[in-house]
């Protein structure tokens, strides 16, 4: 880190993340997470915050006090000067999904120049649901043995099937960009991901949320965990204040006043205009009137 006063510049260094570069941390049955670099740590994020003040830091105390406010009111830069850069390898599927977080630096193993490994992902039985009737992107109640059994058979059969396909057309001259083709999404691919922190809690701030796909949650819960041996303070204070917030709109904001002025919830909701039943009468499964219950809910269990 550099001297505010013109000093010698030296690199931050945190011990607990130095002695775990390199190491592949597992997931699902192929895949790793690793950290290979990164730049700061929460030092770093209050020298940026008190930059107009000359010298970085004050004490642990203080630090942490100045890294919590900075999160509480969204004060973004100074997070954005500290950096990961993971490599990481997951199925295709799953790197589909990390792709739609525009904020990152990627480069991806390609199948064009080298021979794609036969490596896939069979999801354990347990992971293998109905279609959620409330989340039409998700999982839902357990499926009888038997389907999940044929799904799970399926899957390996239909895998190994084109990666002998996909060897049939190498060894026959196709080219290598065209006979990837063949390999379904449940094949292995892995690349470099590089971001700086704030980020990397948006990110996680979606992808450790119980609504998404159990096998991102898993890789997320990898990279919060080295993301943490940098910079411990400004996880805690992301934890707090994002990961552990429930977030109000107008409407809930008017059903909690309710709740406060004595109301019963679902004559909160009423009040509010959260509607928890549908026109013909039924109980609605999902909505902002449902939301807004589980919100209660979730709250009640915060110990």
């Amino acid at each position: 880190m550099a001297d505010d006063e013109g000093g010698a510049m030296q690199r931050t260094s945190v011990p607990e993340a130095d002695r775990i570069i390199g190491v592949r941390r597992p997931v699902l049955t192929h895949g790793f997470v690793a950290l290979v670099d990164y730049m700061g740590n929460d030092a770093a994020i209050v020298q940026a915050a008190r930059v107009s003040y000359g010298k970085g830091t004050k004490t642990v105390r203080d630090d942490r006090g100045l890294i919590r406010y900075l999160m509480r009111h969204r004060h973004t830069t100074p997070f954005e000067m500290v950096e990961y850069k993971f490599l990481i390898r997951l199925p295709i599927f799953v790197a589909r999904q990390f792709i739609r977080h525009r904020m990152a630096s990627t480069n991806e193993f390609s199948a064009r120049y080298s021979i794609m490994s036969d490596e896939f992902e069979v999801p354990p039985p347990e992971e293998v649901r109905h279609q959620s009737t409330r989340n039409r992107q998700g999982r839902g109640e357990p499926l009888a043995a038997d389907v999940v059994e044929r799904f799970r058979s399926d899957l390996d059969r239909v895998s190994k099937d084109a990666y002998a396909a996909y060897t049939r057309a190498l060894d026959a001259g196709v080219a290598r960009e065209t006979a990837r083709l063949v390999l379904p999404v449940a094949y292995y691919t892995q690349w470099y991901w590089k971001t700086n922190l704030w980020n990397l809690f948006h990110f996680l701030s979606l992808r450790l949320d119980p609504h998404a796909q159990e096998e991102i949650r898993l890789y997320a819960a990898e990279m919060a965990a080295i993301g943490r041996l940098v910079c411990p303070i400004a996880f805690e204070a992301f934890e707090e204040f994002e990961l552990g917030a429930v977030a109000l709109g107008r409407r809930e904001q008017r059903a909690v006043r309710a709740l406060l002025e004595g109301k019963s919830p679902d004559e909160a909701c009423a009040t509010a205009g959260l509607p928890l039943t549908r026109e013909d009468g039924k109980p609605m499964t999902s909505g902002e009137g449902v939301e807004f219950l589980e919100k209660l809910e979730r709250m009640r269990r915060v110990e």
